[in-house]
C-alpha cells in the first residue's frame, strides 16, 4: 500500500485557493472527503494514528479522498523535522493520502480575510483586555472567573497585542448531531467570546479548522472525542462565515491506559517510533488500532487490512473508551509475524540481526523461531548462541536444575560426548535419537528416569529453553557442540 506519486516527498505543497475550495466542494457527496490534520508535536501519538486510520478507512469504504493537512499555525513548529514527523510515520503505516499535504502556514491570508469579514459584519470585535484584567473586572462585577464580553462596546481599535474575539449569540444553542455519540447541544450561555486571532497575530485552531475544511470541501470530521467541546465554536464560525451546511462531525472514543487513564506520552507507550524500534509490524499496528473502539461485525478480530476496510462504518463504532491493551498488541503482531514466509521473516527481522549472524541460518530456523516472538526485536535473543564460538555464560538457575540438580548429569555428558562423536550431523532425527538414547540407558540402568535432553541445551546454549535443539545443531556443527559438552563437563567438575 504504497503513497500516491503526488504525495512522494513531504516538502510543502503549493497552496490551494479558494477556488479549489468550490471545486472541490461541488463533487458529489456520494464520495465523502475526510482529512487527518494533526500539530506538529515531534512525533505521531498512537491516538493520532488512529483518527487517520478511521478517516482513512471511511474514505476507501465509500470510495472518497483522504486529505492531509498539516495545523503549523505556531511558529516554532514550521520545521522539515516536525513535518517529517507526522509524514514518515504515515508513511511507514500504509496510510497513502489522495491530496497534500497541505500547510496551514502558507493559508494565513485565508484566515485574515475570514477575520475581517466577521468583524465587518459585526460577528467579532478587538479585545485588549489581558486575562488579569477579565479576571478583576469579574470580581468587581460579582462574576465567575472568566471573560464576561467586556469589550463587546469598548470601540476597541486594532493593533499589537490585540486579540480579535467572536462574538457568541447571548441567546439559543448550538446542536451537533454526532454519528457516534448522537445528539450534542449546547447552550450558548455556557460559552464565552472565544478568541479567534491571537495578539500576534495569528489565527486560532478554531477559525483556521472552519475555513480550511470549508476551503477543501471537507464532508466528514473524524476525530478524537477530546476535541467534541470545541466544535460549538466552530459551527458557530462556520455559519457566521455563511459557508451553508456543516460537515458531518463523528468523534471517536477516548484511548485509555490498564487503569482507564487516558494515554499520556509521560507515562505509556504512545508514539509511533516506539513501536517500529521495537518491532512491531506496520499491518498489526494498523489492525490493532482498527480495533480501538470499532470491532468488525463477525467478531473476527484479525485480518487483512482490506477485510477491514470492505467492514468498516461509524455507527459501529463505540461511545465508550477504548483500551489500548499493549498484550492485545503483541498477540496480534505474534499472529502476523507466524503468517510471514521464512524468506519475508529474515527481510524485517534482519534490522533487528546482528552483522555477524548468518540469514541463511536464520530462514532455516525462521519458522521456530517466529512461533515464539512478539516483536522483531526479540529474534536475535533465539539465536545467539549459534553464532558464538563458546558460551560464555549460563543461566545460574537453567544451570542449577539441569547440572547440578539433575540425576547423573556428569555421566549423560560424558556418554553424550561419545556418542555425538561418532554421528553425522547432517540429520536432525539422527541427532535427537542419540542424544535421547543416552537418557534411555542411563534410566535403565540407575532404575529411575535420567534426562539428557536438558543438560545437553544448557551445555551447548547456556539456558534451559529455546527452539528445538536438533535442526539448530546441525548449524551448531559437531565441533563446536562436541567442544561446548566439554566445557560443560569441566564446569560441572570444577
Amino acid at each position: 500500500m504504497g503513497v500516491s506519486a503526488a504525495d512522494s516527498s513531504p516538502e510543502r505543497s503549493a497552496v490551494p485557493s479558494q477556488a479549489d475550495g468550490r471545486r472541490l466542494a461541488s463533487r458529489s457527496m456520494q464520495a465523502p472527503r475526510v482529512r487527518f490534520a494533526p500539530a506538529p508535536t515531534g512525533y505521531l501519538h498512537v491516538g493520532s494514528a488512529r483518527s487517520a486510520l478511521f478517516n482513512w478507512l471511511f474514505a476507501r469504504r465509500h470510495g472518497g479522498a483522504f486529505v492531509l493537512r498539516v495545523e503549523d499555525t505556531d511558529e516554532s513548529k514550521k520545521s522539515q523535522e516536525f513535518v517529517d514527523a507526522i509524514v514518515e510515520p504515515l508513511r511507514w503505516l500504509g496510510l497513502d493520502w489522495d491530496e497534500g499535504p497541505y500547510f496551514q502556514s502558507q493559508r494565513k491570508h485565508l484566515y485574515e480575510a475570514a477575520i475581517q469579514k466577521l468583524v465587518d459584519g459585526g460577528r467579532a470585535y478587538y479585545c485588549d483586555l489581558s486575562a488579569a484584567d477579565s479576571q478583576r473586572l469579574a470580581a468587581e462585577a460579582g462574576l465567575r472567573e472568566g471573560y464576561h464580553g467586556w469589550s463587546r462596546d469598548r470601540d476597541v481599535a486594532d493593533g499589537d497585542g490585540v486579540v480579535v474575539r467572536f462574538r457568541v449569540p447571548d441567546e439559543g444553542s448550538t446542536v451537533i448531531e454526532d454519528l457516534i455519540r448522537g445528539r450534542v447541544e449546547v447552550a450558548h450561555d455556557t460559552i464565552a467570546d472565544f478568541v479567534i486571532r491571537r495578539g500576534d497575530g495569528s489565527p486560532v485552531f478554531f477559525l483556521a479548522n472552519a475555513v480550511d475544511d470549508h476551503d477543501m470541501g471537507i464532508s466528514h470530521v473524524i476525530r478524537g472525542e477530546d476535541l467534541l467541546n470545541t466544535t460549538p465554536k466552530v459551527k458557530l464560525l462556520w455559519e457566521a462565515l455563511g459557508y451553508g451546511p456543516t460537515p458531518a462531525y463523528a468523534h471517536l472514543p477516548l484511548l485509555v491506559n490498564e487503569r482507564r487513564q487516558k494515554l499520556a506520552k509521560r507515562r505509556d507507550s504512545v508514539a509511533l517510533s516506539e513501536f517500529k524500534a521495537e518491532g512491531y509490524l506496520p499491518e498489526a499496528l494498523l489492525n490493532a488500532l482498527a480495533l480501538l473502539g470499532w470491532g468488525p461485525p463477525d467478531a473476527v478480530e484479525i485480518r487483512p487490512m482490506e477485510e477491514i476496510v470492505s467492514r468498516f462504518s461509524l455507527e459501529a463504532v463505540n461511545k465508550g473508551s477504548a483500551y489500548f491493551d499493549l498484550v492485545k498488541l503483541k498477540h496480534i503482531n505474534n499472529a502476523y509475524i507466524k503468517a510471514l514466509t521464512p524468506v519475508q521473516f529474515v527481510a524485517a527481522a534482519e534490522p533487528w540481526l546482528p552483522e555477524h549472524y548468518d540469514l541463511a541460518v536464520v530462514e532455516a530456523l525462521a519458522v521456530e523461531v517466529q512461533q515464539r516472538i512478539s516483536t522483531l526485536s526479540e529474534a536475535a535473543g533465539w539465536l545467539d548462541w549459534l553464532f558464538v564460538d563458546e558460551i560464555s555464560e549460563y543461566d545460574e538457575k537453567s544451570w542449577a536444575k539441569a547440572m547440578v540438580k539433575g540425576r547423573a548429569a556428569d555421566r549423560v555428558l560424558a556418554e553424550l560426548a561419545g556418542v555425538l562423536e561418532t554421528v553425522s550431523f547432517d540429520d536432525p532425527a539422527t541427532l535427537e535419537s542419540c542424544a535421547l538414547g543416552v537418557g534411555n540407558r542411563l534410566s535403565e540402568e540407575l532404575g529411575a528416569r535420567v534426562m539428557s535432553q536438558a543438560p545437553l541445551r544448557v551445555a551447548v546454549t547456556g539456558r534451559g529453553a529455546g527452539i528445538p535443539l536438533w535442526e539448530a545443531l546441525t548449524h551448531l556443527g559437531k565441533e563446536r557442540t562436541l567442544s561446548r559438552v566439554a566445557a560443560a563437563r569441566s564446569r560441572l567438575a570444577g
